[in-house]
């Protein structure tokens, strides 16, 4: 073969390659228009249904800033009722498009019935894991989120999951934390960025008070963050937790409301996604005791349905449960993330409590079982004290704009 004929040769080569790789590239600029088409036509399904929502009617009750310390405070003589959700899971994309307007229909059915004064969400809005979902874009679960407590109504606010920004999301906990803090757009949204100074994004608090200026109880939030020891991507549920310096802010916040508070320890509820490592060693205790009562642990309702550990906190702890204990204000914490416990114990005299998720996206066919989904109402009393009580979605009394979905009523991990 003569030197010409060789050069020709790999010119041939090379333009095949050439060729097989601007086909390679315009099969994935075409799939990646499809599906940006797929996924915007999904968000729009939703939308559109939000749209299709009809306000609901509360007591009417409007939280003020309060000028002292800046936080949302609502001022009533009278019980104030929350409504607890957690892990909603909107996937806001084309593989997730059905569930998400099961899930939203589920929300608002719930919230119409239960007409609550706040809405808190412990976490999970949004489930932006692309095989699942079919994006990335975990910004359009909390539009979709904030646009449907809008339509409704409703004042809300909420403290971060794991999921709500994950590493390969689209975008951060501080863009997210910038699209709720738009008062103009969701004047209903009470989530507050918090201070820059402490770990984290939503460590805020939400005030009720008396007439009379007495503090009768404060709704914390707290960020527990997402994943440590380099596991960004969750895989071997690695669990953050509540910081060290978000513990010291708890603290100095509980000592700022008593100086507010005439000297007097206002009671305080706590909110946040990952449970505590308490939680843990409380189910422990009571399983251990043939799930029976102890010293420490007393059961009050609920399930746990997880397998294996049952309980997945993170493998720190910074103390803020041992804080909670030697201020005394706060009664009751309440979290989420283990999407198929939903139950509450006492431990040492505070309340620790799982709530129903909403959850359609995260297990396997999980959209086809109900005994795990539904919702948490907390009320608060004027007196500083609180119940709970938990509500499973597939009772008669809620009633959604669309037909609830079929399902079984058996345990997920049932034999």
């Amino acid at each position: 073969m003569t030197e010409k004929t060789k050069s020709n040769a790999k010119g041939k080569a090379g333009k095949i390659l050439l060729r097989i790789l601007l086909c390679f590239i315009a099969v994935i600029a075409v799939i990646a228009i499809a599906t940006a088409i797929a996924n915007t036509a999904s968000v729009k399904s939703s939308r559109d249904f939000i749209q299709t929502l009809s306000p609901v009617e509360t007591a009417g009750l409007e939280p003020k800033i309060d000028e002292v310390d800046g936080y949302y405070t609502f001022t009533t003589d009278r019980e104030l009722k929350i409504l607890r959700l957690t892990d909603v899971h909107l996937g806001a994309g084309f593989l997730s498009k059905e569930n998400d307007i099961k899930a939203i229909n589920a929300v608002a059915g719930m919230i119409t019935e239960e007409k609550p004064d706040l809405v808190i969400v412990t976490g999970d809005i949004s489930f932006p894991v692309p095989y699942i979902a079919g994006t990335l874009n975990n910004k359009n679960g909390a539009v979709l989120m904030a646009e449907l407590m809008e339509q409704l109504g409703v004042y809300w606010c909420l403290a971060y999951g794991n999921h709500d920004t994950e590493a390969y999301s689209y975008f951060s906990r501080e863009s997210i934390s910038e699209l709720y803090s738009n008062k103009e757009k969701y004047p209903h949204c009470l989530f507050q960025t918090g201070d820059e100074a402490v770990d984290g994004y939503g460590n805020y608090i939400v005030k009720v008070k008396k007439p009379t200026g007495e503090i009768t109880q404060a709704l914390i939030m707290l960020d527990s963050h997402s994943y440590v020891d380099g596991d960004i991507f969750g895989i071997e549920w690695k669990y953050d937790c509540v910081h060290e310096n978000q513990v010291e802010w708890y603290e100095n916040q509980i000592k700022s409301l008593t100086e507010q508070n005439y000297g007097i320890m206002p009671s305080s509820l706590v909110f946040f996604h990952i449970p505590p490592r308490e939680m843990q060693e409380a189910y422990y205790d009571y399983r251990d005791n043939g799930f029976s009562d102890t010293e420490n642990t007393k059961y009050l309702y609920g399930e746990a349905g997880e397998k294996d550990i049952v309980v997945y906190p993170s493998n720190y702890n910074y103390g803020l449960f041992d804080k909670a204990l030697e201020l005394g204000s706060t009664k009751g914490m309440f979290f989420g993330h283990d999407h198929l416990n939903n139950i509450a114990l006492e431990y040492k005299g505070i309340t620790l409590s799982y709530g129903f998720t909403i959850d359609y996206l995260a297990y396997s066919d999980l959209d086809k079982y109900g005994a795990q989904r539904g919702c948490q109402v907390i009320t608060v009393s004027p007196d500083g004290s609180f119940t709970s009580r938990q509500e499973n979605y597939y009772q008669d009394k809620y009633q959604p704009v669309l037909e609830k979905e079929q399902v079984t009523m058996q345990p997920y991990y049932a034999e």
